[in-house]
């Protein structure tokens, strides 16, 4: 986060980073689903879909002016990432998106795509859910997906054997906020596991560097 690097965010929505990225200089390319696409998973209607400026400085965070300056939005579809973005990026980002792509095995292929937009010594930094109910069923080809540790141990092999850094923990915590889990619906307060389906699930956030 400072002046001159480069970002790339992935289905950013109405998340704060783009807005934080670039109130310390550094320059983003926000990009999400074309809005059509987008209302047609209903991303629209529940909040998660950015179609301006507006949206990704909801809590204002950067003066938009600088926002302008600094931020370029455009539509981008996770599952079809354009050549033309490979190679560019300092860093890159997604936040609880690669579980909506249709499948687990669609998820992996973004993130194995992501990383080429990095440019040497780049840093990809992905979350997603993550299932601590089984490592053998699981949520597949649906609206969500839910990834098992086996998955993401899959994803940490293929990256360190293309030669990749990555950093990932499977560490749970142990505290009173560990050990609940919010059920549907969803209180919307702070939660660190929730329900989806006959799951637990909790966010695993993956930080892969580019050699």
């Amino acid at each position: 986060m400072q002046d001159g690097k480069y970002g790339l965010g992935f289905a950013v929505g109405q998340e704060p980073l783009s807005a934080l990225f670039a109130s310390h200089g550094a320059k983003v390319l926000a990009t999400d689903l074309f809005t059509e696409q987008a209302q047609a998973n209903g991303w629209v209607e529940t909040g998660q879909h950015a179609s301006g400026y507006e949206a990704i400085n909801l809590r204002r965070l950067c003066d938009p002016s600088r926002l302008k300056e600094l931020v370029e939005f455009q539509f981008a579809d996770m599952n079809s990432i354009g050549p033309e973005l490979f190679g560019r990026f300092d860093f890159v980002w997604s936040s609880c998106a690669l579980e909506h792509l249709g499948s687990l095995g669609h998820g992996k292929k973004f993130i194995y795509e992501s990383i080429k937009c990095l440019k040497p010594g780049g840093v990809a930094v992905h979350t997603t859910e993550f299932n601590v109910s089984s490592n053998s069923k699981t949520v597949d080809f649906t609206e969500t997906v839910l990834f098992r540790k086996k998955d993401i141990e899959e994803i940490v092999r293929q990256l360190r054997k293309d030669g990749y850094e990555i950093e990932v923990s499977f560490n749970q915590g142990k505290g009173p906020a560990d050990n609940h889990v919010d059920i549907p619906p969803y209180k919307q307060t702070t939660h660190l596991k929730l329900l989806i389906g006959k799951y637990k699930v909790t966010s695993i956030g993956l930080i892969i560097k580019k050699p």
